[in-house]
């Protein structure tokens, strides 16, 4: 006859099976939610810094051209700006909305915020609010390395200063 003891045993097998399977249920669950959740967040966040930044460049790029040619000041058209900043929003980053866009002389800020719903139900928060920030200046410059070449003289070229 077996010893009491090891019938105990033989009766509870497989139940530190169960507690291990319950208990990586209890915590990985929660784990990989959190980890799906913050992965779309951060995922969004970059697509919204990224639209922002391009929205900013192209506005940057909306030159006032009647004042730079009756001044030869450089001047951002500040509704082309707005324009331009709010359709490069619109095709890279549609949830997207602008909230503001301000010009400073030759330097563009571009704000914008995106509303990113969590996959998961999991934690009492169901969304995150995105703000993302970009500036960019308008600077003189040359059109293509072409013109910059235009520009050199010959006695330079032969190495005559």
């Amino acid at each position: 006859m077996a010893h009491p003891s090891i019938r105990l045993m033989r009766t509870q097998r497989g139940q530190v099976m169960a507690f291990i399977a319950m208990a990586l249920a209890i915590v990985l669950v929660p784990l990989a939610a959190y980890a799906v959740d913050i992965a779309t967040v951060s995922s969004a966040a970059a697509r919204l810094q990224e639209a922002t930044a391009i929205a900013a460049m192209e506005a940057a790029q909306q030159l006032n051209t009647p004042a730079f040619r009756s001044s030869g000041v450089l001047v951002i058209d500040m509704d082309a700006a707005r324009s331009a900043a709010r359709a490069v929003l619109a095709a890279e980053a549609p949830a997207a909305s602008l909230t503001s866009v301000s010009v400073r002389g030759v330097e563009v800020t571009v704000e914008a915020g995106q509303l990113v719903r969590l996959p998961f139900d999991f934690f009492p928060m169901r969304a995150a609010h995105l703000q993302a920030i970009a500036s960019a200046r308008l600077t003189a410059g040359y059109d293509g390395p072409i013109s910059f070449w235009l520009n050199v003289s010959a006695s330079d070229s032969s190495g005559t200063l």
